[in-house]
């Protein structure tokens, strides 16, 4: 007997996150098949591009088996390959939504996306029923101990099963469950922030007062065994502001390996775990990744063509982070935070009498950290397009020249103190990596995500005042 298929089709519920999946069953005389996963259809009409990497069935002999409520760390794509089931859902996670319910019947024409956090039940309804789990991560005995239960017969959510639980066959773990007055909810996946004792970790501090905070002293992306210590499956993304910037250090021997080392390498390795754990991986890049030889600004898509060691490591970065997937590089420019910086020395040199000579013919603009740690909130939250976006402070491109003309006028002081000179003039007769004579970047595609960066010189005078 043909079967007409239905379209295939995802629907949302009233729980946030779990979404029903229409699958077309092709049948005649012979049986019927499906498409049980098909990726590329799937996540175009919307379902999470959730990376599963393992498969589980449960084979249920008797009408009445019923399993659950278990709502477990990683996500799961349910559906049945035999027979029919009644399924249910409760939110378990911490949040508005805990506690909301959505059941259905599922024959091998249903199946059902199930967010991490969110209880899984089923009742099977026919002999020998088959029920598939597709799931994103690997089970372990450790991992049962994230584990979320609640009671199958709990008196709040109330799931109708079709066959009283008194008649049904369940285990005896499961009839000990608590109720959900008892549930601790399941808390979200956390965001780790790396490189956490820079200028831009400092500033991501307040920005994500809840994620992990790591230095150097708790995780050294340049040590495979430091970064196999961390517990991956904890976290939805990691926010990488570790970075090497000694740029005229990087020319040495030992230098370059050393930027290489944290620019490049580490950021592969960082890109193959969040590929793994099917993480957000957050990077952050550098103009001097560009000669700056071109008139204009630049564009996230311009070649690729840096100048430096520490130019080349970061443009490896780059290619390296782009791996992970699902990625943001956010590349910057001239960046002042709580730290060591040309703001700081040049408002130091005015304090002091000191008349500077300074680079008058490299432009581009400043960035302050908490505005890159604000725009690494706003990806984060809105989640536009993956890929590069550049971010800096707007306003007018200046020279180094007049970035320091402006802070001896700042702080009190007479700009005409500063003198202007060329990049040549400035490093004749010292060990000094090339620079990018034009630093500016295009911030088009930034702003077209709603981000709107604070006018450099407005950044600089908070920036002083708060000095």
């Amino acid at each position: 007997m043909t079967m007409a298929p239905l379209p295939l089709a995802v629907r949302e519920t009233p729980v946030p996150g779990l979404l029903v999946v229409d699958l077309p069953v092709h049948g005649d005389a012979r049986g019927w098949f499906k498409e049980n996963w098909q990726r590329a259809k799937m996540t175009a009409l919307g379902l999470p591009d959730f990376a599963p990497v393992q498969n589980n069935v449960s084979f249920n002999a008797e009408p009445g088996t019923t399993r659950g409520i278990h709502a477990e760390p990683w996500d799961k794509f349910v559906s049945v390959a035999s027979g029919r089931v009644f399924g249910a859902w409760v939110d378990l996670r911490e949040g508005p939504s805990f506690g909301r319910v959505f059941h259905t019947e599922m024959g091998p024409e249903t199946a059902v996306f199930v967010p991490r956090g969110v209880g899984n039940a089923f009742q099977a309804l026919d002999e020998g029923t088959a029920y598939s789990y597709l799931v994103n991560d690997h089970w372990s005995e450790s991992a049962q101990s994230d584990y979320t239960f609640l009671n199958l017969a709990d008196e709040t959510v109330a799931v109708p099963w079709p066959i009283p639980l008194e008649r049904a066959v369940l285990s005896e773990k499961d009839r000990a469950h608590p109720r959900l007055a008892e549930v601790t909810p399941m808390p979200p996946k956390q965001t780790l922030v790396l490189g956490a004792g820079g200028q831009l970790g400092k500033a991501l501090r307040s920005v994500f007062p809840n994620a992990d905070h790591a230095d150097r002293s708790l995780i050294d992306i340049t040590d495979r065994r430091s970064l196999e210590r961390v517990e991956w499956t904890r976290y939805a993304t990691v926010i990488n502001a570790a970075a090497y910037t000694r740029v005229d250090e990087a020319e040495s021997a030992e230098g370059r390996a050393a930027a290489w080392g944290v620019n490049a390498a580490a950021v592969a390795d960082l890109a193959r775990i969040a590929r793994a754990h099917a993480l957000t991986l957050v990077h952050v890049s550098s103009d001097y990744v560009f000669d700056g030889r071109r008139p204009g600004a630049y564009t996230e898509d311009a070649a690729l063509c840096p100048l430096s060691a520490y130019g080349q490591s970061k443009a490896a970065g780059d290619l390296a982070a782009a791996a992970a997937g699902r990625h943001y590089i956010l590349r910057t420019s001239w960046v002042v935070g709580d730290g060591a910086n040309f703001v700081r020395t040049m408002a130091s040199l005015a304090a002091r009498g000191v008349d500077p000579e300074v680079v008058c013919d490299q432009r581009g603009r400043l960035t302050f950290a908490e505005d890159l740690a604000a725009a690494i909130a706003h990806l984060l939250a809105v989640r536009p397009e993956y890929g590069t976006y550049n971010v800096t402070c707007g306003g007018e491109p200046m020279s180094w020249a007049e970035v320091a003309a402006r802070v001896f006028g700042l702080t009190g002081h007479d700009p005409a103190r500063v003198t202007g000179v060329t990049a040549a003039e400035y490093f004749a007769g010292k060990q000094a990596a090339p620079r990018p004579a034009n630093s500016v970047l295009d911030l088009q595609k930034i702003e077209r995500t709603g981000f709107r960066p604070r006018p450099a010189l407005r950044a600089l005078e908070v920036y002083l005042a708060d000095r």
